[in-house]
């Protein structure tokens, strides 16, 4: 049975590495062949598994294990340079949010995977909770009629129980920005939903995280969709104590309706001419600490995807262009930026 089993190997194995372990073991036809990480296995919480740990992809790469896919959950910052390896080597690529830190980067990752004919797969895993899919329809259905105004609210806490010396979060080498860190998952939302942005204005602030980031916290960003109506991110990790919320409120010609909660994981509000709204499955509840944990349990959709896409079955969920777009929109929201 072993032999068509897709052979997975992980680098990075903070929390989202671990996530994309047990995903890969879960799933049947998937196989975790190695992790790849500068700490050992007892520092990283994964002696359970029996698979070999390496240091760096050149070990791994040289050591001649068969693998056909490298998930890569390592900080932001090494994203481009450890996904060129990886497509250099021949492997497929499956890189965690954000696909690189400059637009210029991803296109490097795309154009090497177009070179060495391998797959370049993004994880945006809140496409898959049962709002994001549902707004999705509704919005390609047209029942909405035109969009005139869309908001996006994030307010968030991230504190020093976040920002930790010894961590990567906050270092603008590895961790880019709130926008990259934080939320970049709502504003791949954003896209999917409604397209490309343009006439962009920012304002941003850093109010509480002086001693934590070496950037802003806050941010006030207005902009017209390429499509049609208007738009707006407002966004905050200054936010005593606990998460406030993550919601999208769209104002259209027929209807508006607000998805909302922590996550953007529960329906707060939907009138729409002519429409009933449809008993919608349950989201995955949120911890509070870390958006990881509210849509972590839909990472077995990704690896379920990369199965699929593989064995030639399905397409890819997240392509390597829509991984590159939510890159160039944060880029294009920074080039803003005075702090």
């Amino acid at each position: 049975m072993g032999e068509n089993k897709i052979k997975f190997a992980v680098v990075g194995c903070g929390h989202i590495g671990k996530r994309h372990a047990e995903m890969i073991s879960r799933n049947e036809e998937s196989e975790l062949v190695a992790f790849i990480d500068v700490k050992d296995k007892v520092q990283l919480g994964i002696e359970s598994y029996s698979v070999p740990l390496f240091s760096n992809l050149e070990d791994f790469f040289k050591s001649g294990i068969e693998c056909d896919v490298v998930n890569v959950a390592s900080p932001n910052g090494f994203h481009a340079e450890q996904g060129m390896k990886i497509l250099d080597a021949g492997k497929h690529l499956v890189i965690e949010k954000p696909m690189s830190l400059t637009k210029q980067d991803s296109e490097l990752l795309i154009f090497k995977g177009l070179q060495k004919h391998k797959q370049v797969f993004c994880v945006m895993q809140n496409r898959y909770s049962p709002p994001s899919v549902w707004l999705k329809d509704l919005i390609e259905s047209g029942k909405l009629g035109k969009i005139f105004m869309v908001q996006i609210n994030c307010y968030w806490n991230r504190d020093d129980r976040y920002y930790k010396p010894e961590s990567w979060h906050g270092k603008k080498d590895l961790d880019g920005g709130t926008l990259f860190t934080q939320f970049s998952h709502f504003i791949d939302l954003m896209y999917w939903y409604f397209g490309d942005i343009t006439n962009i204005q920012a304002k941003f602030a850093d109010f509480n995280h002086g001693n934590l980031t070496d950037f802003e916290d806050s941010g006030f960003v207005s902009f017209d969709f390429v499509n049609g109506g208007m738009g707006s991110l407002n966004y905050s990790t200054s936010v005593w104590n606990k998460n406030l919320e993550s919601s999208i409120t769209v104002i259209a010609e027929t209807g508006s309706l607000k998805v909302g909660g922590q996550y953007m994981n529960e329906v707060e509000y939907c009138h729409i001419k002519d429409y009933e709204m449809p008993d919608l499955a349950p989201t995955n509840p949120g911890n509070d600490y870390g958006a990881y944990k509210g849509s972590a349990a839909n990472h077995h959709y990704i690896i379920e995807n990369v199965v699929d896409v593989l064995k030639e079955r399905n397409v890819i969920t997240t392509n390597a262009l829509e991984g590159l777009k939510v890159v160039d929109i944060i880029e294009r929201i920074y080039s803003f930026k005075n702090i």
